[in-house]
């Protein structure tokens, strides 16, 4: 009997070690070596689909470049540095990449610091048969020659310069050259060109346009290359800055600027330079505006700050032109300034000369004489302050501003910068200005036969009060250069709802009411073409204060004859006429056709060819799909054939979309990601999209530590009997029938995260729901939809039976639930506290608490009024005046005495969207009523947090407040006693040591 126990024990020992063991849960320090591919850029497929590139980088360590064959398992791994944006290019042929390498991470941080030196950018260029590397030192920017794909060229930074900018310190109109390297890619042979400030490739690759920058102007211009003969063309040379190379698409034309000094003046003199004709020998046309007298507007120039271009047949030059600004007059010039010195050291002598005179008999005599000279000091140093001395420092609000001043400070550099639109014609040697200051917006069509004008300043003073939007449209000929003006009040409820034009450049699609119209700009006639089918293209989901909000166009066919629009479920093609050329009437198709029948939203087309020209419905139209209740999601192919046919490609429990194609091949590569998997990259060789094959290694220390056990999606009905949904994420070991701790968070509509992998790292708001779910808590995000004049309790009829529904799943224990949102949905947590007491702790961050006082401030990242937010848009208020009660019913810092939830506060000093004495009003509010409050104030942080450091500190309090809360651990120092001032600094230490 005891040998049977001895092997029993034996067998359970081993079965326990036979267990895996338990992964450990993500802290907040975990964060910092976490790879993960960025969220922009940092993938790219090869023109021939063969080669995937992806970065994979890091918070506070360096970043890798992973070259992937798409075949097989080939793989390059280069170590990048820190970049602050990924920068990598395929060549076109798909035999190169070249990538840029950035200084290391330590290296930038020891460069930020006091006498330190940046390290300037590298450029690695890979044969990717062969792997072969070459490096480039310092380098600006690099190109391939398109599709020849002979040479690369690489531009150096400047010397003096850091990592990609100019010269640091020195006058500003230095020298901007530097040396141009072209490396032959067959010989591996390098030609250096010197003092280049821009080079362009045009997109054959045949010529490169350089512009040459050199100290004292010595040789400047603008220099054409033959990149297969090697010969050099100098198309213009002066003592002038050349700049803004332009090429057109086709590469058939460049257009550039060319500026001067002009003493009579601060800013420069600006004439435009065309050149054409690239078959032969380039042609060039130059534009001097200071040579034309009867066109062109007096004490104007070209600015510099558009860029030029042609228009597609090579037979105008559009450009901006804006204000010369006087130089003002010293006072006095050089010459006379010595003078004034060399006198003020006449006057040290003369008092030397005083002392000496004999004819000063007395004291008082010599008083005399050192009070003059005194005085006459004193009056040539007043006379010689700068008069900007004696300006008060005053803005003036006048009620019948159309921009607020505060909008009109923000506006102040665009609207200093502003230029207004206007053309060359090359053949009849005429300038016409198409844009001035009664049409400052003037957007030229495609084919640029046409152009059309928005002026909004009539509308102005009442959009910035109540956030409704109005403008006038224009219609001007470029042949011509009338303008006519075609709609007057035409209403702006969203960005849809304006002119977008068709490719031929003949109409344009708007918005008016709840129908789309076609105008003809040709005829001058419009259209109605959406009132005779049986669907509504309103956007019923917005539910802010606008009027009959459209859903969007998915875009123009490519011959100009029909537009894709959406109903918000499916994608219908419309013709813009009534009729063929036959004669046969035409109807509207619903090319999706499922979508408002199963509930499924074919919400988004891939532009998979970036050069198109409008749609091609001769061709397979790709579209993603989502549905609206079962929050699967995939991707669809639309074929317009002899009959319609519909193809659903992927459909699946997962977020899926991100589809590209490769430039020469039918290669196609998509993302797909799961909340309990992170975003990888697969590629198909196939249009159906079959075989898929994965692609990336996305955050490769998943494995490493607990996740979320799953999701479920909660169904519930709101308090005035909305349906609506909530996304519930399960804790890290999940257990069938244990609870667990939760946070709710919110904002607005959210359900559709489901499926999404939340990646971790430290936000701006403190919050991340894969930390959360990782140390145990149970995420629950509700959907919240809103009544007019109720915001607030909005929340409540909705977020409270979202709970309740969540409760029943037996996932959430209902004594440990806490709440949290940022600036919305930090309004609607604070507010959420003064009408339950369900929750056991909440954390807001920057609530607006007083809806009275924040109408009536000022949103100063934009310098816009807070009144036109809420009556014409998140707010979803009338003004104050107009209902009183709303504004009390509706504001956390009336209900203030309700409140029994400890909360925390974010709120920051520098704030400009919700106004820092939002929170400081609430704070003081509740600290007055000795209810348990703290508030995190971060210097100079706006409206989230940027800094890293206060990114980490307040992401790890924040779950340090939820954790004594909801878990039961001790609190945390700086919440049960605070720091005082003095004992700050040693507590941030003690912390920076611990976290």
């Amino acid at each position: 009997m005891k040998k049977l126990f001895v092997l029993l024990g034996f067998i359970l020992s081993t079965a326990a070690l036979a267990q895996p063991k338990p992964k450990p849960t993500m802290a907040w320090k975990d964060v910092l070596t976490w790879k993960s591919i960025p969220g922009f850029g940092g993938t790219q497929l090869s023109p021939d689909g063969q080669w995937y590139a992806y970065v994979l980088s890091t918070y506070e360590s360096d970043a890798e470049l992973i070259i992937q064959k798409t075949t097989d398992s080939t793989k390059y791994v280069y170590p990048i540095g820190a970049p602050s944006f990924v920068q990598m290019s395929f060549s076109d042929n798909s035999k190169w990449i070249a990538f840029k390498v950035f200084a290391k991470d330590k290296d930038k941080k020891a460069a930020a610091k006091p006498g330190g030196k940046p390290v300037p950018d590298k450029v690695f260029l890979v044969e990717l048969a062969s792997n072969k590397k070459t490096e480039f030192d310092r380098v600006k920017s690099f190109a391939f020659n398109g599709e020849k794909v002979s040479h690369l060229a690489v531009l150096l930074t400047a010397a003096g310069a850091g990592p990609s900018g100019p010269p640091s310190g020195g006058a500003s109109d230095a020298a901007k050259g530097s040396d141009l390297l072209l490396f032959d890619l067959a010989t591996s042979k390098t030609q250096n060109v010197g003092n280049v400030s821009e080079m362009a490739f045009d997109k054959s690759g045949n010529w490169l346009a350089l512009t040459i920058d050199a100290n004292e102007k010595a040789g400047n211009g603008v220099q054409l290359r033959n990149m297969t003969t090697g010969i050099m063309l100098t198309m213009d040379n002066d003592k002038a800055r050349y700049q803004s190379l332009n090429w057109t698409e086709k590469g058939d034309g460049l257009a550039l600027l060319k500026s001067t000094k002009d003493e009579k003046y601060k800013n420069e003199r600006v004439g435009v330079l065309g050149i054409k004709n690239f078959g032969t020998m380039p042609e060039l046309t130059a534009y001097e505006p200071k040579t034309d007298s009867v066109n062109f507007p007096k004490d104007m120039t070209v600015s510099p700050n558009r860029a030029p271009y042609w228009s597609e047949d090579l037979t105008r030059l559009f450009f901006g032109i804006h204000k010369l600004e006087l130089a003002k007059k010293d006072d006095k010039k050089p010459a006379e300034a010595k003078k004034d010195s060399t006198k003020k050291l006449s006057d040290v002598e003369k008092l030397a000369k005083i002392k000496a005179d004999t004819t000063l008999k007395t004291i008082e005599d010599l008083q005399k004489a050192l009070a003059k000279i005194k005085a006459d000091t004193t009056k040539s140093a007043v006379a010689a302050k700068p008069d900007d001395t004696e300006k008060p420092e005053v803005t003036v609000w006048h009620w019948q501003d159309k921009r607020l001043q505060s909008r009109q400070q923000v506006q102040e550099p665009q609207d200093k910068n502003r230029s207004f639109l206007s053309m060359y014609d090359v053949a009849a040697k005429k300038f016409v200005q198409l844009a001035d200051s009664m049409l400052k917006n003037v957007s030229v069509a495609p084919k640029q036969l046409y152009a059309l004008g928005t002026e909004d300043s009539k509308y102005e003073l009442e959009t910035s009060l109540d956030g409704q939007n109005y403008q006038d449209v224009y219609l001007v000929d470029l042949k011509t250069g009338k303008r006519e003006k075609i709609r007057e009040k035409h209403y702006l409820p969203n960005f849809w709802a304006g002119p977008q034009p068709s490719p031929d450049g003949t109409k344009f699609l708007y918005w008016e009411g709840t129908q789309y119209f076609v105008y003809d700009m040709v005829n001058k006639t419009s259209r109605n073409i959406t009132q005779e089918i049986k669907t509504s293209f309103v956007d019923k989901d917005d539910d802010r204060n606008q009027k009959t909000p459209p859903v969007g166009m998915i875009g123009w066919s490519s011959d100009s004859k029909s537009v894709l629009l959406s109903d918000g479920w499916d994608i219908w093609q419309v013709p813009t006429d009534p009729k063929d050329a036959k004669g046969k009437a035409l109807t509207a198709l619903n090319l999706t056709q499922n979508g408002k029948r199963d509930k499924i939203r074919y919400e988004q087309r891939y532009q998979l060819d970036p050069e198109e020209k409008g749609i091609d419905l001769k061709k397979p139209i790709y579209v993603r799909m989502y549905g609206e209740w079962t929050k699967k999601s995939g991707l669809a192919r639309i074929e317009n054939g002899k009959t319609l046919v519909v193809k659903p490609l992927i459909w699946e429990d997962a977020a899926i979309g991100s589809l590209t194609k490769a430039k020469k091949a039918d290669v196609f590569v998509f993302a797909k990601e799961t909340f309990t998997k992170p975003r990888q990259y697969f590629v198909s060789n196939n249009a159906e999209l079959t075989s898929e094959k994965q692609l990336t290694k996305n955050a490769p220390m998943f494995d490493k530590y607990a996740w979320s056990a799953g999701t479920r999606l909660v169904d519930y009905v709101s308090d005035k009997g909305d349906t609506l949904q909530g996304a519930l994420f399960l804790p890290a070991g999940y257990e069938q029938g244990k609870k667990y701790p939760t946070i709710i968070y919110y904002y607005e509509k959210l359900s559709q995260t489901l499926h999404n992998f939340s990646n971790p790292g430290y936000s701006g708001t403190g919050w991340n729901p894969a930390i959360y779910t990782s140390n145990g808590y149970a995420v629950f995000i509700p959907d919240i939809v809103y009544k007019f004049n109720d915001p607030g309790m909005s929340a409540v009829w909705c977020i409270l039976p979202g709970v309740k529904a969540a409760l029943k799943t037996g996932v959430i224990d209902e004594a440990r639930m806490g709440i949290h949102g940022h600036s919305w949905g930090g309004y609607q947590t604070s507010f959420l506290i003064t009408q339950t007491n369900m929750f056991k702790a909440a954390a807001a961050g920057a609530p607006l608490t007083d809806m009275i006082s924040m109408y009536n401030l000022i949103y100063k990242n934009s310098g816009t009024s807070n009144g036109q937010i809420f009556e014409g848009s998140q707010g979803r208020l009338v003004a104050p005046w107009e209902n009183w009660d709303a504004y009390h019913r509706n504001s956390p810092i009336y209900h203030v005495t309700k409140v029994q939830t400890p909360l925390l506060l974010l709120h920051n000093d520098a704030d400009g969207a919700v106004d820092f004495t939002q929170g400081v009003e609430f704070y003081t509010a509740l600290r007055r009523l000795k209810k348990p409050v703290v508030m995190m104030q971060y210097k100079g942080e706006n409206h989230g947090l940027a800094k890293q450091p206060n990114r980490k500190d307040y992401s790890v309090r924040m779950m340090e407040f939820f954790d004594a809360h909801l878990k039961g651990k001790p609190a945390p120092e700086w919440w049960s006693k605070g720091i005082p001032r003095l004992d700050l600094d040693k507590h941030l230490e003690n912390r920076i040591f611990e976290n």
